[in-house]
């Protein structure tokens, strides 16, 4: 089932009609819990990611998704390109193969990818960033039969050494740049770029070329938990302006889906009903309510 995202944002039912809910954000919820639970709150996207998918059957998982009237928003993820080992390469590329064709199967045009962090004793960023974009001048071709873009997310810079050499959206904009932008996209993620004093300059920038391919929303809270991965906040608890945000890729004429992605365990410990009603209605006051 197609479902168009596309219309403009300019009221709170225009603004939810694009709200898509992240399968993280619910992890304690089966797919046929997020399902279920997503149609009856009305929410019409999610974004799915693929050990859960695969460990449902991809198939089956399409099937399901289609039949609650829901639209896969993206697939996550992707990438992990870095390696040196040519062996280590050679099964990466193998690996993003077959995630465009999941992302296919279930009907999604966007596949998240998370460019891989240095290798083991290496120091050299930028070697690492040319071994993303020789994946990537090897891939997109590849995701464009199948109708998928491949979309480069930069993550926070604390994440360079083991997770993503792209810290920046200009760097991630850097490398799309080789490819048509029908290829190769960006993601906006709130939590990994509203610390970037040029991030408005670079919203506008992917915008003006039809580069942005997601927008995520999460909020920054501190103290950072240990590992840091699971740090995400609650949208409107943190440092975010999610608000401005929102704003800036609308100015920047992109009019897709707006995906809740919260890694946070204190949201898993609690009933996945309960955290939808929350996030829908922190999305409603920090993303549609006027200032």
């Amino acid at each position: 089932m197609s479902v168009d995202f596309s219309g403009a944002a300019e009221g709170p039912i225009d603004l939810f009609a694009r709200f898509s809910l992240n399968q993280q954000t619910v992890k304690q919820w089966s797919l046929p819990e997020l399902a279920d639970g997503c149609a009856r709150a009305g929410v019409r996207g999610v974004g799915l990611w693929r050990a859960p998918v695969q460990e449902y059957g991809v198939a089956a998982a399409a099937r399901l998704v289609r039949d609650a009237g829901l639209a896969v928003t993206s697939l996550c993820r992707g990438g992990f390109f870095t390696a040196s080992d040519p062996k280590e390469r050679s099964d990466a590329l193998a690996d993003n193969r077959a995630a465009i064709e999941e992302a296919s199967a279930l009907g999604t045009d966007t596949l998240v990818l998370v460019s891989g962090g240095l290798p083991p004793g290496s120091r050299d960023l930028y070697g690492a960033r040319e071994r993303v974009a020789d994946a990537l001048e090897e891939l997109a071709p590849y995701a464009a039969e199948a109708g998928v873009r491949l979309a480069i997310e930069p993550l926070h810079p604390m994440y360079a050494a083991d997770r993503s050499v792209v810290s920046t959206l200009a760097q991630a904009l850097d490398l799309a740049e080789r490819f048509p932008a029908e290829r190769v996209g960006v993601v906006v993620d709130t939590y990994h770029l509203w610390w970037d004093n040029t991030i408005g300059s670079q919203i506008e920038r992917a915008g003006n070329a039809g580069r942005i391919a997601a927008f995520q929303l999460a909020d920054w809270v501190t103290p950072l938990p240990a590992g840091v991965l699971l740090g995400r906040g609650q949208l409107g608890d943190g440092a975010v302006d999610l608000r401005w945000f929102r704003e800036q890729v609308d100015a920047a004429g992109y009019r897709g889906p707006i995906e809740v992605e919260i890694f946070n365990p204190s949201l898993w410990e609690r009933p996945g009903a309960e955290v939808l009603a929350e996030v829908v209605e922190r999305f409603t006051t920090h993303l549609v309510h006027t200032r």
